[in-house]
């Protein structure tokens, strides 16, 4: 417990530092690339806000077809807007997070825990983007399956790929643009445009 307090106490003091001698020479900005002193205090963070009974906690959900089918369409729907369908972060919103959204393939979310990754979905990240989705209620099981999904991440196949695009939420614009396409390819006249004034051309 000492310990933890000691290393807490050390990443607020250098933060602290990093704050001020950041905005005497120029501010914050997310715009610019988090430095090496930034990293490592964020690695810290994130190591330290992870209990450690929650770092050995096992899967209780045994993957299947099943699990895997429903992780894509759950992970599609609620965390590709910022992860990408594939996990590599390279969406607009997730590149202009601040620090940008990771990719999930590689060693630096794949070596921790199945434990860590479930907190971290259940409880997000403190001074990142990374939101906490779970309602405080113990054991979900969605969240469960979504750690399933990023372990498997490397497997997904061009065709899972697609079908979870087609499960990204969509705007109204891109709605209405579907809608006319398929009344267009169903052989449907589509509406003609209205112009100020009522009148149509």
């Amino acid at each position: 417990m000492v310990m933890r307090f000691v290393l807490w106490a050390s990443v607020v003091a250098v933060l602290a530092l990093a704050a001020y001698l950041t905005t005497s020479f120029g501010g914050f900005s997310t715009r610019t690339e988090p430095t090496a002193a930034e990293r490592l205090i964020a690695r810290i963070a994130r190591q330290l806000a992870v209990p450690s009974s929650s770092r050995s906690a096992v899967n209780p959900i045994p993957f299947s077809s099943e699990v895997w089918a429903e992780s894509r369409a759950h992970f599609a729907d609620h965390c590709a807007t910022c992860h990408a369908n594939d996990g590599s972060g390279q969406t607009e919103l997730g590149q202009n997070l601040y620090p940008k959204a990771p990719d999930m393939r590689l060693a630096a979310t794949q070596d921790r825990t199945d434990g860590e990754l479930y907190w971290i979905i259940e409880n997000g990240v403190r001074m990142t983007g990374m939101p906490a989705w779970g309602t405080g209620g113990g054991h979900d099981a969605d969240t469960w399956k979504l750690v399933h999904f990023i372990r498997h991440l490397r497997e997904l196949s061009s065709e899972q790929l697609d079908e979870m695009a087609a499960q990204n939420p969509k705007t109204r614009a891109e709605l209405e643009e579907e809608q006319q396409d398929e009344q267009f390819l169903a052989g449907k006249d589509l509406p003609s445009p209205t112009h100020p004034g009522g009148h149509v051309h």
